[in-house]
């Protein structure tokens, strides 16, 4: 009996450590977060992890018809919808929330910033296998972002607002655009790309200042001519 009592009071305990580490993520990273009730009451995003943790155990304990019509009268209520299948890390912030999905077999890791409208989908209709992305520590996705595949960002990316992403991230890029572009290399970009580029920079900027040399030979040295009418005043040569 003791056992199960301090299992109980050890299974209590972990989820209020969690429910004040998620307090704190919110008051350390949204500047308009004021205090502690405010986020309590005024945070959809936080009712839809703290509904997630428990969906997500129902579905592991294979309850998951329970699980699936919890997620949906959750869905109803915040406006997130989170299958219950998916893995979410500690630390992490959905701000604003309307809109935000997140599929059956996404994964995501610690400190991850999600806003509103963000889709983590799938493609194909494969059974049994992993279709949702794989996200990595620190990342932050921007409002609107569709992230969808097996595909992986790593850690601590920043992908732009309306971005449509369909292949792999390397850590520490930031991706922007409808197609994906990655505008800041990440830590995995090659070194000799880099080379490359800052050799082709240095090229051009030497042809450059040759143009500008023959230019500026090849104009003819001309001596300014007296418009006609200036011949007649006084002193030209017309008088």
């Amino acid at each position: 009996m003791c056992e199960y009592v301090n299992l109980g009071l050890g299974f209590v305990l972990t989820w209020f450590n969690q429910l004040e580490a998620d307090l704190r993520t919110i008051l350390e990273r949204d500047p308009a977060a004021r205090n502690r009730w405010e986020v309590l009451l005024c945070y959809p995003g936080l009712h839809a992890l703290w509904a997630h943790r428990l969906n997500h155990w129902l579905w592991q304990q294979q309850w998951k018809t329970l699980a699936r019509i919890s997620s949906q009268v959750v869905r109803n209520l915040t406006g997130i919808e989170i299958h219950p299948g998916a893995q979410i890390g500690p630390g992490c912030f959905i701000d604003h929330g309307m809109g935000v999905v997140i599929g059956e077999t996404a994964i995501l890791g610690r400190n991850v910033t999600l806003y509103q409208g963000v889709t983590l989908g799938g493609t194909g209709k494969e059974r049994g296998c992993k279709r949702h992305p794989t996200v990595q520590d620190g990342v932050v996705i921007g409002a609107g972002a569709k992230l969808l595949g097996n595909i992986s960002v790593g850690a601590n990316a920043r992908i732009g607002a309306g971005t449509v992403v369909l292949k792999d991230v390397p850590a520490g890029a930031t991706v922007v655009g409808m197609r994906g572009d990655i505008v800041t290399p990440g830590k995995d970009s090659s070194p000799s790309s880099r080379k490359t580029l800052l050799r082709n920079v240095h090229r051009m900027e030497q042809q450059l200042k040759t143009l500008r040399t023959l230019v500026a030979m090849a104009q003819p040295d001309e001596t300014p001519s007296l418009h006609p009418a200036e011949a007649f005043l006084p002193g030209g040569d017309g008088i």
